[in-house]
């Protein structure tokens, strides 16, 4: 088995910190010194007073605030992200990292998309790096090593106040190797159409690095089957036509097969799993609507996860990355799809780039 913690067990000066609202700037002895009444406390504290439970949210997060979660000096390794929020605002909420002293994001994601949630916030996923519990509490474990700097922040792009925000970084200040590069993410999303059914995954990088995950809602347009498509790799160079890692179809790149159906004979339904490296952790069908109001029936979406955390894809000049949307003609071929896909591509590089900026919140809402 693949060993995750190779030096679990060895010694280190690397000294440990955590951010949190009980602790906004990671000071050593700095936790649980807000008092009842200060800014931002809960009145549900009023009776124990300071050093206990005063101030464990951001609260009242207004429409275009900008609440930076961590401004950190280096060197270090930001380890483990815990947060949680009321479903529903999980792409009102922008998340952004910065590195160094740069002014453009290196991550720029809708929350819950950075977290393999971008449906609806209630997927719950159990892999390597990504795990979301009952109820949305979102955790990642993308290793984030910094040596000047790192700055994260989330902005409410919503049109109403975000009453209650929780969160924390764990976070280790040590020396960090030369060969250690940044963690990068970009969120794309396109609407296929039937000349040109493919939605860009990545592309713009350059520079060296590695591949290193890709999280995908899709939602279906069109009836029937939609993942034909092979998810393609065109590495350092290679032609638009000719990439270097070729698939066999959108499942296949997931890890499932034959449609994720158990019984194509009883019930097509698909069968969500998650795995490690691997997962389809949710598959949104409704088709009359219920629970809203007024009912309207809903488009399936469908919400995928890969790792590739054992086989990191190597890049050293250059990398792009796409997935086609097919499906089946009831004549035996394949059907170009128009669908809506919003994906989220994970890589690591140095020295840290840009990456594109998110559109506004309308381009990014469900539909």
């Amino acid at each position: 088995m693949l060993n995750l913690f190779p030096d679990i067990a060895r010694l280190s000066d690397a000294r440990s910190r955590s951010l949190s609202a009980e602790n906004p700037d990671g000071r050593k002895s700095g936790g649980a010194q807000a008092a009842p009444g200060d800014p931002g406390t809960t009145p549900a504290a009023a009776r124990l007073g300071r050093g206990w439970k005063v101030r464990p949210c951001l609260r009242d997060l207004k429409p275009g605030q900008r609440i930076i979660l961590a401004d950190l000096k280096g060197p270090g390794v930001v380890r483990h992200i815990w947060c949680t929020v009321l479903t529903d605002v999980h792409r009102w909420i922008a998340l952004r990292v910065y590195y160094d002293d740069n002014t453009e994001p290196s991550i720029a994601c809708p929350l819950g998309d950075f977290f393999a949630n971008g449906i609806d916030g209630l997927a719950l996923v159990n892999s390597a790096v990504v795990a979301v519990n009952p109820k949305g509490g979102m955790n990642a474990y993308w290793p984030m090593p910094f040596r000047a700097r790192i700055r994260i922040e989330i902005v409410n792009d919503g049109p109403k106040p975000i009453d209650e925000f929780f969160y924390q970084v764990d976070y280790s200040l040590e020396p960090v190797p030369d060969d250690a590069a940044c963690l990068h993410a970009t969120w794309r999303r396109s609407m296929t159409t039937r000349r040109r059914p493919e939605h860009v995954i990545l592309d713009g990088v350059r520079g060296k690095g590695h591949y290193v995950g890709t999280y995908i809602v899709w939602n279906q347009l069109s009836n029937l089957w939609w993942g034909e498509g092979e998810v393609k790799f065109f590495i350092d160079g290679d032609p638009p036509d000719a990439p270097t890692i070729c698939g066999t179809g959108a499942e296949d790149y997931f890890g499932g097969a034959w449609g994720f159906c158990m019984d194509h004979a009883r019930d097509q339904r698909p069968t969500t799993y998650c795995t490690p490296f691997l997962g389809y952790p949710q598959a949104v069908y409704d088709p009359v609507g219920h629970g809203r109001t007024p009912p309207m029936p809903r488009v399936p979406a469908h919400g995928l996860y890969r790792w590739h955390l054992p086989d990191p894809v190597r890049f050293a000049q250059d990398l792009r990355v796409t997935v086609q949307a097919l499906g089946w003609w009831p004549t035996g071929v394949y059907q170009p799809l128009t669908d809506d896909l919003a994906s989220v591509a994970y890589w690591y590089q140095s020295p840290p780039a840009a990456v594109p900026d998110l559109p506004p919140l309308e381009d990014r809402l469900p539909r």
